[in-house]
């Protein structure tokens, strides 16, 4: 139990910050011999985060009348990434650059981009500047998150923040953006939960929804209010000095 913990933990903080889960939670699984981690708890893991994001932003949420058009936007600029998504596990890509040498320069290079991207002026909203152009230019970008180490959020808001939107605007694109994404991925867990026959996989998989769940939603919470106040740097050196790690780790 303590390795779902541990998982849950990783994921609910790093799901949205701009660091990559999905490379933290492969590191982790690989280095302590995690035999927990698995494609079924890789997915209640996302559930979790899918269930925070959805409560935290449900006044946006529920006032579907007013930001329809908005609500509309996100979901097509998260299409280019589920249908690319969807190719690349139906042919097996997916898996083969699942490894710590490409984690090692994802997170440097895209860490660097990160830090490019916040120099950009701080101009833009996300309810008066949303266009439909903004919205296909993050979806695309965020193709490239689908690649361990690069980070579904990260890749959002350092689109967001090419096109001058302020930080705490393209963090909370990034995080309605997820919406669709983890929705998707959500589906498929809860189908596989509710078909279950084995009380123990039902059991585990809950857990990992409800501690996911708990760090998501403060990691949301905190990381808005911190991006009001201060610029990402403290993410990117995070990411240079990891992936410096991983590259001494990786050739050595």
């Amino acid at each position: 139990m303590i390795e779902i913990f541990i998982l849950s933990l990783i994921q609910g903080i790093t799901e949205f910050l701009p660091i990559s889960s999905s490379s933290h939670l492969i590191l982790i699984s690989e280095y302590f011999s995690f035999e927990n981690q698995s494609l079924s708890i890789d997915v209640s893991l996302h559930i979790g985060s899918f269930i925070a994001v959805i409560f935290y932003f449900k006044k946006d949420i529920l006032n579907f009348v007013e930001n329809k058009i908005i609500f509309i936007k996100i979901l097509i600029s998260s299409i280019p990434v589920m249908v690319v998504g969807f190719f690349l596990v139906k042919t097996g890509i997916i898996e083969k650059i699942r490894n710590i040498n490409v984690i090692a320069f994802t997170t440097i290079i895209f860490g660097i981009f990160l830090y490019i991207s916040d120099k950009f002026k701080l101009e833009k909203n996300i309810n008066n500047n949303f266009t439909l152009k903004s919205a296909l230019f993050i979806g695309f970008f965020q193709i490239l998150s689908l690649i361990p180490g690069v980070s579904r959020s990260g890749i959002a808001i350092t689109a967001a923040r090419l096109l001058n939107y302020k930080r705490v605007d393209a963090g909370k694109i990034s995080f309605l953006i997820s919406i669709p994404i983890l929705g998707a991925v959500s589906l498929f867990g809860i189908k596989n939960l509710l078909t279950s026959e084995d009380l123990n996989f039902t059991y585990i998989n809950l857990v990992s929804i409800i501690v996911s769940f708990f760090f998501s939603l403060i990691t949301i919470k905190y990381f808005l209010k911190y991006i009001q106040r201060f610029n990402l740097n403290v993410f990117v050196f995070y990411r240079i000095i990891l992936g410096s790690l991983l590259l001494i780790l990786a050739y050595l």
